[in-house]
C-alpha cells in the first residue's frame, strides 16, 4: 500500500484533475490511500474569508465566496458531462454552511474559527477529485480526515496524538480497502477529542501523507508537485539547478530546517521513524524518476544545495553599560524576543553584542526595538539575504558571494551560512 500527496497546483483547474486520473492510472492494482490539498489559490481565499468574517464586512465575505462557488462550479462544469445531484448538493451545502456564519457571533479565539472555516478548501477538493475518479472507473472511497487524525486544542498547528490516529486509522480507514483500491482523502486538516476540526499549519497536507503513511505502514510516500524531484537550487534565484536523484532523510531535514521548500519538515520525521521512503515526483513527467529520500546518507555530499532567504534584517543588540554578553543578558534577551514573537533565522554572539537575523516581513521591528531600548543599543541593517550551503567549497562560496558584501558567516564541516548585501 502506498501513500500519494497532491498539492494546490496539481488540482488547480480541470485539466489538473483529469491528469492526477492518468497518474493513477499508471497504478493500477495498487491500494492507495491519497491526500489531496485545496484546488489552486482556494486556501488564501479562504484566509481572506475569515478576516472579513471577523470584520463583519457583509459585502466582501459574500462577494469572496461566491469567487469560490463560481471557480468549483466552472471546475464542475468542465469535469462531469451530467450534473451530479448528490456532488452539487454536498458541495452547494458546504457553501451554505459557511454563509451562515456570517449570522453568527465570532469566537474569541481566531485561530478556532480560522481552521472551521480554511479546513474546507481540502473538503471540497476531495468530494470533486474522488467523484471525477469514480466517474471514471476507479474504485475510490471518499473518507474524512477530521475522522482519522486527532490532534489537540492547538487551533492552526494542531499537534497529532500519534497512538490515537494510528488506532483510528487501522480502524476507520484500512478496513475499507476490502471495498476499493483508493481511500481518498483531505491533507492539513484534523480533529480535536471533542470533534472540533484543526489544521496542521500553512503546507500541512505534506505532513498529513507523512501521518498516514506512518499509522498505516505504507510502502512508501509520493509527493507529486510541478518540479522533477528535490533540486539542489531554486531556479529563481540559480542557473543550471540539478536534480538530487537521491539523499538521506537526516539530509532531506536539514534542508528543510535551513529554509528549503519542497518538503514540509515535519514530514519527513514520521517517515524516517519507520523507514518509509519517500518519493518526489513531476506530475508533468509522472513516469520519470525524481527523488528518493530514504536512510542512506552515502550520496548526500556528492552535490553541494543553495538555499536563498530574500528581505532580511539583521539587528545587533549591545547592552547600553558596555557589559559582557553573558548567561544573563542571553536569558534576557531571548525572553524579549519571545515577547516579540520574532523567528530567528540566525544567530550569533561577540563579547559585547549579540546579533540576530529576521524575515522582515514576519516581523514587527519597531516592536522589538521598543523592547530592547531600556538596556540595549540596537542597530540594524534591512534588504540583507542569507544564503545557506550545504557539502560547500571555496567555489561555491566564491559564485554566492561575488558582488557582494558578506555582513556575517558561520560554517561547520557541511554547512556555510552567509548574510549578505549587495554592493553598491
Amino acid at each position: 500500500m502506498k501513500v500519494f500527496k497532491f498539492g494546490g497546483a496539481s488540482v488547480k483547474d480541470s485539466d489538473a484533475v483529469k491528469n492526477v486520473a492518468k497518474i493513477l492510472s499508471l497504478y493500477e492494482g495498487d491500494k492507495l490511500i491519497v491526500v489531496v490539498s485545496a484546488m489552486g489559490k482556494t486556501t488564501n481565499k479562504l484566509e481572506e474569508v475569515v478576516d472579513a468574517l471577523k470584520q463583519k464586512d457583509k459585502k466582501k465575505f459574500f462577494h469572496l465566496i461566491n469567487d469560490l462557488k463560481v471557480f468549483h462550479n466552472d471546475l464542475l462544469g468542465n469535469l462531469f458531462q451530467e450534473k451530479h445531484f448528490t456532488l452539487y448538493n454536498t458541495i452547494e451545502s458546504i457553501f451554505e454552511h459557511l454563509e451562515q456564519k456570517f449570522d453568527l457571533p465570532f469566537s474569541e479565539n481566531y485561530s478556532y474559527e480560522y481552521d472551521q472555516i480554511v479546513s474546507l478548501g481540502e473538503v471540497i477538493s476531495s468530494h470533486i477529485v474522488a467523484s471525477f475518479l469514480s466517474e471514471n472507473g476507479f474504485l475510490v472511497k471518499w473518507t474524512d480526515a477530521r475522522n482519522l487524525i486527532r490532534t489537540d486544542n492547538t487551533y492552526q498547528e494542531g499537534n497529532v496524538d500519534w497512538s490515537k490516529t494510528e488506532e483510528l486509522v487501522k480502524t476507520k480507514l484500512i478496513p475499507d480497502f476490502q471495498e476499493a483500491d483508493i481511500l481518498f482523502t483531505q491533507g492539513f486538516i484534523g480533529h480535536t477529542p471533542e470533534g472540533f476540526t484543526t489544521t496542521l499549519g500553512r503546507e500541512g497536507s505534506d505532513f498529513s501523507a507523512g501521518i498516514f503513511a506512518y499509522c498505516s505502514n505504507a510502502e512508501s510516500v509520493t509527493i507529486w508537485k510541478d518540479v522533477p524531484g528535490m533540486l539542489n537550487a531554486d531556479p529563481k534565484y540559480f542557473e543550471n539547478t540539478v536534480k538530487l536523484d537521491q539523499i538521506s532523510f537526516k539530509e532531506a531535514i536539514e534542508l528543510a530546517y535551513y529554509g528549503a521548500s519542497v518538503i514540509h519538515p515535519k514530514t519527513i520525521k514520521p517517515l524516517q521513524n519507520k523507514e518509509i521512503p519517500l518519493f518526489v515526483k513531476s506530475f508533468l513527467e509522472p513516469k520519470k524518476e525524481g527523488t528518493i529520500i530514504q536512510s542512506s546518507t552515502k550520496q548526500d555530499h556528492l552535490i553541494p544545495s543553495f538555499i536563498v532567504k530574500k528581505n532580511q534584517v539583521l539587528i545587533s543588540f549591545t547592552p547600553k553599560d558596555f557589559s559582557f554578553i553573558v548567561e544573563e543578558n542571553l536569558s534576557e534577551i531571548f525572553r524579549l524576543l519571545s515577547e516579540a514573537q520574532a523567528k530567528i533565522n540566525i544567530m550569533q554572539n561577540s563579547a559585547v553584542s549579540f546579533s540576530i537575523l529576521l524575515d522582515e516581513k514576519k516581523t514587527d521591528l519597531s516592536k522589538i526595538l521598543n523592547l530592547f531600548q531600556g538596556g540595549y543599543h540596537a542597530r540594524y541593517n534591512q534588504g540583507l539575504e542569507l544564503v545557506t550551503i550545504r557539502h560547500y567549497n571555496q567555489e561555491t562560496i566564491d559564485h554566492i558571494s561575488k558582488d557582494k558584501e558578506i555582513l556575517l558567516q558561520q560554517r561547520t564541516r557541511q554547512t556555510a551560512r552567509f548574510v549578505m548585501k549587495n554592493i553598491d
